[in-house]
């Protein structure tokens, strides 16, 4: 009997040790499995606060683009406020320091003032030519009736001259007129150049340079062009003066003088006096020790004597 006793208290105390060691097991379990969760919570929330880093990444992608134009046109602006002025506005006052379009239409050709409201440069990437057939031309060949009435152009030697010419897609407003001297607008190096330009059927990287004798004037005292035609870089200077005046105090003029008859009205073609070697021809050192100045124009009776290597009707060009 004391011996089922013993075996009995054993039992219980051996189930009381398996029981109590379960609970703590499990008690054990459930400590982990509650460290555990913050953990888990805590990469969650790491994963959600990643797309906020992502979505910030679009919106500085997409803004370069707007910020590198910005610097494009302040790199050539720089200094200067772009205003827009009606092509025909015969205004003849200007800003200063701004910069206008004076392209017709569709041309971006660029004109620049100085603080004293001077127009000082004029730049174009191409010029192209007048299109009379496309483009709301008048019957004298401009676009407008009327030119800018710049300060210095009412007088009786001087021409409301464009920069840019009608002929070469050039408006008529302030910032492409200046008082230019008549011979040279429509007969001396301005309308040459012009003429040279137009034959071309434009030219590119063209730039015009204008000074001035002081800051009060708006009268310009010379004009530097550059510009590249056909290939080849072209810089024309000349000052704003009457050229047979320059020509005259340089002694050339009685020269021509002398040779009138000669150079203008000989309609028979004897070119004995000019032909030195009577080959036929003439040479342009033959026409210009004759006393005949370049170019000779195809409407010019040496022309047919002489070569024209390109075709382009003007010879010693």
């Amino acid at each position: 009997m004391q011996k089922k006793m013993n075996y009995l208290i054993i039992l219980i105390a051996t189930i009381l040790m398996v029981g109590c060691a379960d609970v703590e097991n499990v008690s054990t379990t459930k400590e982990k499995t509650d460290q555990e969760v913050p953990a888990a919570n805590t990469n969650e929330n790491s994963e959600k606060a990643e797309p906020n880093t992502v979505d910030e990444e679009p919106v500085t992608e997409e803004q370069a683009p707007e910020e590198t134009l910005i610097e494009t046109n302040d790199e050539l602006f720089q200094g200067y406020k772009l205003i827009e002025v009606d092509g025909g506005d015969l205004s003849g006052n200007r800003e200063p320091n701004v910069v206008v379009d004076i392209g017709f239409e569709d041309r971006e050709y660029w004109a620049f003032t100085n603080e004293y409201g001077q127009l000082v440069r004029v730049i174009a990437d191409e010029i192209i030519i007048q299109d009379d057939s496309k483009e709301p031309v008048l019957s004298s060949g401009r676009y407008y009736s009327d030119e800018a009435k710049v300060p210095g152009v009412e007088s009786d030697t001087l021409d409301e001259g464009h920069i840019i010419a009608d002929s070469l897609g050039g408006v008529s407003n302030a910032y492409n007129i200046t008082p230019q001297e008549s011979t040279l607008n429509r007969h001396g190096d301005q309308a040459y150049m012009e003429d040279v330009i137009r034959k071309a059927g434009g030219v590119t990287n063209f730039e015009a340079i204008i000074t001035y004798p002081d800051t009060d004037t708006q009268i310009p005292s010379s004009y530097q062009y550059t510009y590249t035609l056909k290939g080849e870089e072209v810089v024309d200077f000349f000052d704003n003066m009457n050229p047979d005046e320059v020509n005259e105090s340089l002694g050339l003029t009685e020269s021509e003088a002398s040779d009138s008859p000669s150079t203008s009205s000989d309609t028979n073609g004897d070119i004995s006096s000019v032909d030195t070697n009577g080959n036929g021809q003439v040479t342009i050192k033959e026409a210009e020790d004759a006393g005949f100045s370049m170019p000779i124009m195809s409407d010019h009776w040496l022309y047919p004597y002489m070569r024209d290597n390109d075709g382009d009707g003007m010879v010693g060009e």
